[in-house]
């Protein structure tokens, strides 16, 4: 029986990976279970979930292509065997997985006659192919192919303007979300004022991310989008009432703060991520890798733990300490 499968108290509510499998590179899967639930809950996280890993996780993708001497998608190539429309198709279903919200640069330099894979692409230190066999073109002649790619990591999806071609640069409509599909069933147990029910999500992913990653990632951009909510009024801005269009604080949470308990406090800190403080790039990716992820976690570390931290210098800690005064005047030790 599920219910026995799933043995968890009803107090508390817990999750399990029930099975969690790689078809190939470019397709992973995995069932999830979230229990135990009140009659209607399950439905009300299902849908949220759904939406959220299909919209709201981040992927990398091309999403710019140039080829010298070609100004139009339908040229043909001398000495390749497709189309420049074929060799974009190709490069746009090219799976990477990066850390870095830079626009990258890479490239592909080869010579002919032989295939060209997704191996022959020259990437960046922080981008990683997943499948290096995927097919670009093949070279049937002994040509030299010089090809410029820009990747960048996003959410959602890019559509571009047809025709819109300037000096062999081609930009390509990038689809920029890593899980393929998202599907979630109810499964309820007890009778009367007892009835429970188990939530299962299942999730199909590309391979830039598994399973896991885009549930945990999906999970995390929900919270973010209700950290609004959790201050208990509408803030005043220099005196001035609230109307549609005034600028919001990103963060006006000090004054709920102010008025809580330190337990309180601290929950508030660990449900704001530090990619809503919008650090730079850089900074913001040295966090990430000292598994610095919330306000709390990065409130734990004093000036000086911040400058032990790998490629973070004097600049980076000034940046935190800006944003952390004047988002919340809070001004961390030094020692």
């Amino acid at each position: 029986m599920i219910r026995d499968e799933i043995s968890v108290s009803i107090q508390t509510l817990r999750w399990k990976c029930i099975e969690s499998r790689a078809y190939s590179k470019r397709l992973h899967y995995g069932r999830f279970a979230l229990s135990p639930l009140r009659k209607g809950r399950a439905d009300t996280i299902g849908i949220a979930m759904r939406r959220a890993l299909l919209g709201e996780v981040e992927g990398t993708c091309i999403t710019r292509v140039k080829l010298e001497n070609f100004k139009q998608e339908k040229s043909a190539i001398i000495g390749i065997e497709k189309s420049v429309h074929d060799i974009l198709m190709n490069l746009k279903e090219i799976v990477f997985r990066s850390d870095s919200y830079e626009i990258r640069e890479a490239s592909i330099y080869i010579v002919g006659p032989r295939n060209v894979t997704a191996q022959d692409i020259i990437l960046p230190p922080s981008v990683k192919i997943i499948d290096t066999t995927q097919h670009i073109a093949r070279l049937t002649k002994s040509i030299t192919s010089d090809i410029r790619l820009q990747i960048e990591k996003n959410r959602g999806y890019i559509i571009h303007s047809p025709n819109n071609y300037q000096d062999g640069i081609f930009p390509i409509d990038a689809v920029f979300m890593p899980v393929r599909d998202a599907n979630y069933s109810i499964h309820s147990y007890g009778s009367g004022n007892e009835i429970r029910e188990v939530l299962f999500l299942e999730i199909w992913t590309n391979g830039g991310l598994t399973p896991r990653e885009a549930l945990y990632e999906a999970s995390r951009n929900l919270i973010d989008l209700f950290i609004p909510f959790l201050h208990g009024e509408e803030q005043n801005i220099d005196g001035m009432n609230n109307k549609k269009g005034s600028n919001m604080l990103p963060f006006p949470l000090s004054h709920v703060l102010t008025d809580t308990g330190e337990t309180k406090e601290k929950i508030a800190f660990q449900l704001i991520f530090i990619d809503q403080l919008e650090l730079p790039p850089k900074t913001y990716n040295s966090l990430r890798r000292a598994n610095i992820h919330t306000l709390l976690d990065l409130l734990n570390y004093s000036r000086e733990d911040l400058m032990r931290i790998k490629y973070f210098g004097k600049e980076s800690v000034e940046q935190v300490l800006e944003v952390l005064q004047k988002l919340f005047a809070i001004d961390p030790p030094r020692n």
